[in-house]
Formats: structure tokens, C-alpha cells, sequence
């Protein structure tokens, strides 16, 4: 398979329907992924691919993604072992956002600081303040351990 993918259909019925997938990657050729625990259905991460990404993910099955902040293809779980094994992928109905619902070796943990999700904490207003509250503080791997320096630093090379 090659990273270029059929141009998205002008009908809609066409693009709604069974047939060839056609993602619809944005202005900066990217389509927004949603991951999520095949076990559990619980969110672990929302990430972006390009179509080098999504080409890699649909022929290894295990999920690559971009960084933005890197510019650069990322296999999720290099570093630290957590590969995600991706168990199945759906698209929404206009096919600009994919859902990925994976397994999760190793710690079983997506988020680079250790945690099993990325959305650890909850957002609620104080005072007239919005703040955040931690509310999985269960750490399944030291970062500092697995990515040495680079663990307090937005995502590492994983």
C-alpha cells in the first residue's frame, strides 16, 4: 500500500457509504486520531496522522502517529515498550477523524508521564478559576527511567 490515498468523493451518499477509505486529512494533511482500550473502551490519547502514519498503522497494525511538535512519524510505544496494537479502526461519517481501539503492551500505559491515559485529570472552577485535578496519579512506569532527560519535557521520542 502506498501512503496516497483516493481523493475524497464529492457525493456525500458516496462518502458515507461501504466502499473505499477516503480520509479527509486537513490543511496541514492531517486527520485527527481518538485511541482508546479495546478492553475497556477507556480513552488513552487523541493524536494526528498524516497519510505516511495511517499507511503505516493499516499495514504493521501497530499504531504510528505524527508529532507535530517534532515533525515528525512517531511509533507509539518505541521507547517504552507500550506498543499499541491496533485491534480496529472506524471513521466518522465525513472521514476527518479516525477512532483507533487498541491493546496496550508492556505497562499497559499510553501517556509518557507513566499514567495509562493521557487524560488523568479532570478540569472544574474554583474561586472563578478553572484548575485542574489529578485523578489517576498511579504511575505504571518512572519516565525518568524510560526516557531519561527528555521525561519532564512535552512527549518524548515515544
Amino acid at each position: 500500500m502506498s501512503s496516497t490515498f483516493p481523493p475524497v468523493p464529492a457525493d456525500k451518499e458516496e462518502l458515507e457509504s461501504a466502499g473505499l477509505f477516503t480520509p479527509k486529512f486537513d490543511a496541514h494533511g492531517l486527520v485527527t486520531a481518538v485511541v482508546t482500550d479495546i478492553k475497556d473502551g477507556e480513552l488513552l490519547m487523541i493524536a494526528h496522522m498524516n497519510a505516511q502514519a495511517l499507511t503505516l498503522t493499516l499495514e504493521t497494525g501497530i499504531a504510528h502517529y505524527y508529532s507535530r511538535s517534532r515533525d515528525k512519524i512517531w511509533k507509539k510505544g518505541e521507547t517504552s515498550g507500550n506498543l499499541q496494537t491496533v485491534r480496529e479502526i472506524r471513521t466518522d461519517c465525513d472521514q476527518d477523524a479516525i477512532w483507533l481501539k487498541v491493546s496496550v503492551a508492556g505497562h499497559d500505559a499510553t501517556c509518557h508521564t507513566g499514567r495509562r491515559s493521557c487524560f488523568y485529570r479532570t478540569v472544574s472552577l474554583e474561586d472563578g478559576k478553572a484548575v485542574t485535578t489529578i485523578t489517576d496519579d498511579f504511575r505504571h512506569f518512572n519516565p525518568a527511567e524510560t526516557y531519561g532527560a527528555d521525561a519532564g519535557h512535552s512527549h518524548p521520542k515515544d
